[in-house]
């Protein structure tokens, strides 16, 4: 069988908001089987909370925000990201702020926090989504679609005129696996601009971010003095913040997701338009050893 897992216990972090700027102090705290990924404002009054829903995003302004109950939580796709990653399906995350912080700008320090404590299963199946037919959504030239597929399968490509992303790698299709995730994905960082930072500053985005929490590039080149963690850092980065966005369904995904020049917006318009069209999908889980699929044990390893 394969079963839910949370946390083992409860863990704390503190960071800076990369669009509001403000400090955030956040704790990820222990759920029980079939609770799903439920956000908590702690700042406010009754502390309002909601479980996480494609539905409930509300900007996708470069980030995805979700808002419930008179709370809203925005920047959730990494720390989604690395939940996805290492297979955390109910967890209680409380901040005391409307964003959750940048860190470094990667999954990493997530990941890092997470197995500092370890997951501890349940005793409950995981419910996967199953794609039984291709869902696609079209935006201009840029395109996200959904195929069916007994295991997790992601092709990602990118066209940015610069000449740094240009001699980077511009596509990713990778398996999905855990110990693949943690090693190849979690660590890529957000990137942006600097032509880019005095707009962003002007409609209250970006006021959080510094070379510590991105990849900045002037007009030729990367300014981060260390350069970049992978060869091809940009293109993971954005499959490291697909599979946030995909995230927001609360469970894992039995489907090959294909995309070109995806966003935050186009990810969660084509996983509305899935869950959208009840016929094009289901629920699926694996109490039996030998009914789990070939690529859903690699991925679960």
């Amino acid at each position: 069988m394969i079963l839910q897992h949370t946390l083992r216990a409860p863990v704390y972090t503190r960071g800076v908001g990369l669009h509001g700027g403000r400090k955030v102090n956040l704790t990820l705290r222990p759920a029980p089987a079939n609770t799903g990924i439920v956000f908590s404002r702690v700042d406010l009054p009754e502390k309002p909370s909601f479980q996480v829903e494609p539905h409930r995003v509300t900007d996708t302004r470069m980030c995805s925000a979700l808002e419930a109950n008179g709370a809203k939580v925005a920047t959730v796709e990494h720390l989604l990201s690395a939940l996805a990653g290492l297979a955390v399906d109910n967890l209680l995350i409380e901040l005391d702020g409307p964003e959750i912080p940048i860190m470094d700008g990667s999954a990493a320090p997530f990941v890092y926090l997470i197995q500092g404590v370890g997951l501890e299963a349940q005793n409950a199946p995981r419910r996967y989504i199953r794609v039984l037919r291709p869902v696609r959504v079209e935006e201009g030239d840029k395109w996200a679609e959904f195929r069916p597929y007994e295991g997790y399968r992601l092709r990602f490509h990118i066209d940015f005129d610069h000449p740094a992303l240009q001699q980077s790698g511009n596509a990713l299709h990778m398996d999905f696996s855990r110990a693949e995730y943690v090693r190849e994905i979690s660590r890529a960082r957000t990137f942006g601009f600097m032509r880019d930072v005095e707009y962003l500053r002007a409609h209250g985005l970006a006021l959080g971010g510094t070379l510590d929490n991105a990849i900045v590039m002037d007009e030729l080149s990367v300014l981060n003095a260390e350069g970049l963690r992978y060869a091809d850092e940009f293109v993971k980065h954005k499959v490291l913040d697909a599979l946030g966005d995909l995230y927001l369904s609360g469970h894992p995904l039995l489907a090959e997701f294909d995309a070109y020049k995806s966003g935050h917006g186009l990810n969660n318009q084509l996983l509305c338009a899935l869950m959208d069209q009840p016929e094009a999908w289901e629920w699926a889980s694996f109490t039996e050893k030998d009914t789990v699929p070939e690529a859903v044990q690699a991925g679960a390893a």
